[in-house]
């Protein structure tokens, strides 16, 4: 190996070496020596997924680490993941450190899954002017379930049972549905009885996404404080006696100073690979980047983009709640626009191509919750862009097939040849340039247009050009 070449391994190793140790710094807690009492507060303020769950349950970890009073997660969400939502509430479930859940500021929510996250918690708070409910699952609330419909006129004749409001919504929906249903409200009713909090309202929220405001939410025991600001929730909090894993215990809240705690780029990073568009152009990246590098090998760059590209939507895709149905039908799709390229069928195949891709990227997400779907705009942007490539494959195809034949034998026999030298059975013959043996059944003269009428290896066999022949020039 060349001197410049173990340079450049040795100063790759270094980065990664680098790049190893600050990652390790990252993820270790900063200890604290003889610190005051504190507060950790850390923020959601979008849809909770793998990126969320991964920063709440380091925070959480780290809180225990450092014997923290209290973690303070101020929420705003219009809902997540199942998969998620259940990991973070394990992590509260099993926490030594009181956590409270704090809707704020004014105008925020917690919708969905941040219902079920506000149930579980030690203390659930909520700022003036936000709202929590609609916790109906979303495969079923957004998609499936029918709208509320009026009430039906009463025509049963006297004497008869009328059937009440749960036997009509059973009456309608699917097997799965209701099984998802009375999972959710089983889960969340439970959350309800262990911190003692309406059971009956949260019911309600998953049956009919029944949605409440901050100051109902209190009268009604859905929460326990509603405080203007996280200075305020402090006072509020103090002296409530809370069950954490270890028992009971007393908050002591009042004068805790208040640490906010920002996402690492671990977290940042793991937030943008698992946005649905971004894995989604991932995927694409890397199946065209190594196709391109299996039509021009040893390229090496689309080859390696593509591949990274690749394993980074490999992995979004193992986070996230992916229809591996509609992953199939995207591959497919590209395939047969690939395939329109080298067996040209005049669009079928490149049609075919883009209903396959469209279908399996509406159906690639196997969720409706909020912030994990596939923009349509950007499915529609790629779809017509495959479409106008398919088109052009098609047309410059077509338009092939028309244009005279320039190589091989066929072309020859579109060529003039002249005669060299006075033969009557075989002789030298001139075509575009070159000399050629020929055969001919009539004498011809030096000088005289032959017709070539076909070619048999290196021996063209050629007959006189009579005049208004198809190559004879007027």
């Amino acid at each position: 190996m060349s001197a410049p070449r173990t340079q450049r391994w040795m100063y790759l190793l270094a980065a990664l070496l680098a790049f190893t140790a600050f990652a390790a710094s990252e993820q270790q807690p900063t200890a604290r020596a003889n610190q005051s009492p504190i507060a950790l507060l850390m923020e959601i303020r979008d849809a909770i997924g793998p990126a969320t769950s991964d920063f709440f349950l380091r925070t959480l970890q780290q809180a225990t680490e450092r014997n923290v009073h209290v973690v303070i997660v101020q929420l705003d969400t219009p809902g997540g993941l199942d998969s998620a939502m259940r990991d973070m509430i394990r992590a509260i479930l099993a926490s030594p450190v009181p956590v409270a859940i704090y809707v704020a500021p004014s105008g925020a929510r917690a919708a969905s899954a941040g219902t079920y996250l506000l149930y579980a918690s030690h203390v659930a708070a909520m700022a003036p002017a936000t709202n929590l409910g609609a916790a109906t699952p979303v495969q079923i609330g957004a998609a499936s379930m029918p709208a509320p419909q009026e009430p039906k006129p009463d025509d049963s004749r006297p004497g008869e049972s009328k059937p009440d409001a749960e036997q009509q919504l059973r009456s309608s929906g699917s097997a799965m549905e209701h099984k998802m249903v009375n999972d959710a409200v089983a889960y969340i009713r439970g959350l309800a009885e262990l911190r003692n909090r309406n059971a009956e309202w949260a019911e309600s929220a998953v049956r009919t996404a029944a949605s409440l405001s901050a100051t109902e939410a209190l009268a009604q025991k859905v929460i326990d404080i509603e405080a203007a600001d996280v200075a305020d929730l402090l006072l509020q909090m103090n002296g409530r006696v809370v069950k954490v894993s270890t028992g009971e215990l007393t908050l002591a809240t009042a004068d805790l100073a208040v640490e906010r705690v920002e996402a690492s780029w671990r977290t940042k990073l793991l937030a943008m690979l698992t946005n649905p568009n971004v894995a989604y152009l991932l995927m694409l990246i890397g199946v065209y980047g190594l196709l391109l590098e299996g039509y021009n090998p040893g390229a090496f760059l689309p080859g390696v983009v593509g591949a990274i590209a690749l394993l980074l939507a490999l992995y979004a895709f193992q986070v996230l709640a992916v229809n591996y149905a509609g992953l199939g039908l995207m591959l497919l799709g590209v395939a047969l626009i690939v395939a329109e390229a080298f067996a040209p069928s005049f669009g079928s195949l490149g049609l075919g191509g883009v209903v396959a891709f469209v279908i399996g990227s509406i159906i690639l997400m196997d969720t409706n919750a909020p912030g994990f779907t596939i923009a349509r705009g950007l499915i529609g942007g790629i779809a017509v862009a495959g479409a106008l490539v398919a088109l052009l494959i098609s047309t410059y195809f077509s338009r092939s097939r028309k244009r005279p034949v320039v190589t091989g034998a066929e072309q020859l026999l579109r060529e003039p040849a002249v005669a060299m030298t006075d033969f009557e059975r075989t002789g030298p013959v001139r075509v575009r340039g070159e000399i050629w043996n020929a055969v001919t059944s009539e004498a011809v003269k030096a000088g005289d247009p032959l017709r070539i009428v076909r070619v048999d290896g290196l021996t063209l066999q050629v007959e006189p050009l009579r005049p208004g022949g198809p190559l004879q020039k007027t």
